[in-house]
């Protein structure tokens, strides 16, 4: 297997984490350090890479790049981050970064050479532009923004000129930061021929290079192929797994996983690894998300039995709280001091174990075994090892009642000993990995 098909991510947003200004105010700090203190923290959680948000030069939240050459200075600058990817590296931790390719900000240097020179700017060719026409900020001419926002101006993907640039940039990054992969973001909007460009270039420079892509919506299918990226964020059970709990509705997460990985000749992504997650950057924190704060032990556990790849977000995994509002995501993204242990942050640590010593965890086939509206029970089996998965999300106790082939099993969980005869009773709000012996 792959590296990142067997290890448990952790995603953190920088400029929030570090607590950097919004406005990017030219002046260097070294804020990214901070990273190098929290490496006991996700050594300890179990976590094998780190996924960054955005850290090049932008003009406020990362997504809108100035220079895809440089990390921000409201982070400290290149050479503070080489040295938190040194210290993540020599800890056995991975460095993924997000790659904002299918557009920049308005002070990207070549769009304000355009703003400047117009017609005659040799960078005109980069972006999707109408001299004819204007944009909300008065420029005198029209350019396409993603969906809208014209704080975001889309780069032509098509110029090799600006394919050849971002290529370089890349290489930059591997060769100064020796980063393990890329998380592209919007790659349901890259063009196909660009990500075929991406994959092989990376391939050539870096063996097991990882690239996952930001898809929100559609058929995974379409861009995680041999010849583009490896993985794609699975959005679909990202919102199953939150409403099966809300709704009191397991019938919604189970049938999505069916739909993707069950036994059927239908199914779609069986044998894909995709990248899984309860919150990130982008939406309410899972804390905020659950009707039932005491259900998050049994979501987590989902999360890291399911097929894929397990992301946390930093902060969720002590139970931190946030909610997605209209006009900006800062309160989803805020900094913290230091990290947090609890009872949560415990049980993750195991859950994360766990997965990462099971081939069925990591890389079996699914298949449900039992659904109610609070229970869920489903098999994951590879290499000779057989793992039954239990989740009761209900306040009170469930006895469930299946043919499990065998009388005794090991809890990966718990290191407890299971018999099942006469059926299995799963305590409220509890989680069992259940390796049948």
């Amino acid at each position: 297997m792959a590296w990142y098909e067997k290890s448990v991510f952790y995603q953190i947003y920088p400029l929030g984490f570090c607590g950097a200004p919004w406005q990017n105010d030219g002046v260097t700090r070294d804020r990214i350090l901070k990273v190098r203190d929290w490496i006991p923290h996700l050594t300890a959680l179990g976590a094998d890479a780190v996924y960054f948000s955005p850290v090049f030069e932008s003009d406020t939240h990362g997504y809108n790049t100035r220079d895809y050459a440089h990390v921000d200075c409201r982070l400290g600058g290149d050479d503070a981050f080489a040295q938190v990817c040194a210290a993540l590296h020599a800890a056995g931790v991975r460095v993924v970064l997000d790659g904002v390719f299918n557009h920049v900000g308005r002070g990207f240097w070549a769009f304000q050479d355009v703003l400047q020179h117009r017609r005659e700017s040799r960078y005109a060719s980069w972006f999707h532009l109408n001299f004819e026409g204007d944009s909300p900020y008065h420029d005198g001419l029209w350019y396409e923004g993603w969906e809208g926002n014209y704080d975001l101006v889309k780069l032509n993907l098509d110029n090799p000129e600006v394919v050849d640039h971002l290529l370089g940039c890349v290489e930059g990054w591997i060769s100064a930061f020796e980063i393990d992969g890329l998380r592209l973001d919007v790659a349901y909007l890259l063009p196909e021929h660009f990500l075929r460009r991406l994959r092989a270039f990376c391939d050539g420079r870096k063996a097991d290079f990882f690239l996952v892509g930001e898809m929100i919506h559609g058929d995974y299918n379409r861009l995680v192929q041999p010849d583009m990226l490896h993985s794609a964020t699975n959005y679909e059970c990202y919102k199953g797994l939150h409403s099966s709990f809300n709704s009191g509705n397991m019938f919604e997460i189970a049938h999505s996983l069916a739909r993707q990985f069950g036994p059927e000749n239908w199914t779609l992504y069986r044998g894909k690894h995709l990248f899984n997650f309860v919150d990130n950057h982008d939406v309410s924190r899972i804390a905020s998300l659950l009707s039932d704060k005491r259900q998050l032990p049994c979501i987590y556990g989902l999360l890291f039995a399911m097929p894929g790849i397990p992301c946390l977000y930093y902060g969720s995994e002590w139970g931190a709280e946030g909610e997605k509002r209209p006009g900006g995501d800062e309160n989803l993204r805020p900094a913290f001091d230091a990290p947090q242990k609890n009872e949560l942050t415990a049980f993750l640590a195991r859950l994360s174990a766990a997965h990462k010593n099971s081939a069925a965890l990591t890389c079996g086939d699914y298949k449900n075994i039992q659904i109610m509206p609070r229970q869920l029970i489903f098999q994951r089996q590879a290499q000779g090892e057989r793992v039954l998965v239990a989740v009761n999300a209900d306040s009170a106790p469930a006895t469930m009642h299946f043919d499990a082939g065998a009388g005794r099993a090991v809890d990966l969980i718990s290191g407890a000993m299971h018999d099942f005869g006469g059926g299995s009773e799963l305590p409220p709000y509890s989680v069992a990995y259940w390796r049948v012996e």
